[in-house]
């Protein structure tokens, strides 16, 4: 099956590396116009050379998603320049995680201006806009950990419990409208996030030697990439996906105990 986006707006937030970069090349590579948003300028001009010439368009916007204003003004920007935004990824996030008695007020507000806050902004910038044109589809990428989460999890699954929650409300309310809305649910996959972890665990363990150790304790034996995952969200993206609403998809190779 060839999936295709051509013609449409796609809205990517952290899109310059990792999950967010695959997913903005592949979007774009379908024939999709792709805004790429992250907050430095610099990983976004090398995002954007890396895609090159493709078949749709992408253009970089610089912009802190946990600012309620940078959001609207970088959201109109993007809709001067590339039309109404078809497809809404809400990927910007991290990896906060501790013992529960260590993390502070200040860590949680953080966690939850950049995971929760930023998508509720950015879906009721673009949500009405879908239901008036019959036509849309957001994708919330979230964890594993937001349906199973684990010891020392927070604040990550928590606020990402709260993602999984925004999804089924507005699943629920945009379905009737041929507004589709799910989540895709993260477990291992090779990224800068897993790079990172391995700088503060085993910094003098090779990268490869690292994920493939990592990989051994998942049911399939390896850690996904970065490209799989961003074949999932593009079938959501298409019209492949006209009859799914509402779903929470993990991929993560077997890693986690609920579907």
């Amino acid at each position: 099956m060839d999936i295709r986006l051509d013609g449409e707006t796609a809205l990517i937030t952290g899109a310059s590396k990792g999950l967010g970069f695959a997913m903005a090349k592949t979007f774009a590579e379908a024939g999709a116009k792709v805004a790429l948003i992250a907050r430095g300028q610099d990983s976004l001009d090398a995002a954007i050379a890396e895609i090159g010439n493709v078949n749709g368009e992408a253009r970089a916007y610089a912009c802190d998603v946990t600012s309620a204003s940078e959001i609207e003004a970088t959201y109109r920007t993007i809709e001067n320049d590339l039309g109404p935004v078809d497809v809404l990824v809400n990927n910007a996030g991290s990896s906060a995680r501790g013992a529960f008695p260590d993390i502070t007020d200040d860590m949680w507000q953080a966690d939850f201006d950049l995971k929760v806050f930023a998508a509720i902004r950015l879906c009721r910038l673009a949500f009405p806009g879908m239901v008036d044109r019959k036509s849309g589809r957001i994708i919330n990428v979230l964890n594993v950990g937001a349906k199973a989460p684990a010891a020392e999890g927070a604040p990550t699954a928590v606020s990402r419990a709260a993602g999984l929650a925004l999804t089924k409300v507005l699943a629920c309310e945009g379905a009737p409208h041929n507004v589709l809305v799910n989540s895709l649910h993260v477990g291992k996959i090779e990224s800068d996030q897993w790079v990172r972890r391995r700088d503060a665990t085993a910094p003098d363990m090779p990268i490869e030697e690292f994920f493939a150790k990592e990989g051994e304790k998942l049911p399939m034996k390896r850690m996904g990439t970065a490209q799989e995952f961003a074949n999932v969200a593009l079938f959501l993206a298409s019209d492949a996906a006209s009859y799914v609403a509402g779903t929470a998809i993990n991929v993560d190779g077997g890693l986690a105990p609920v579907t």
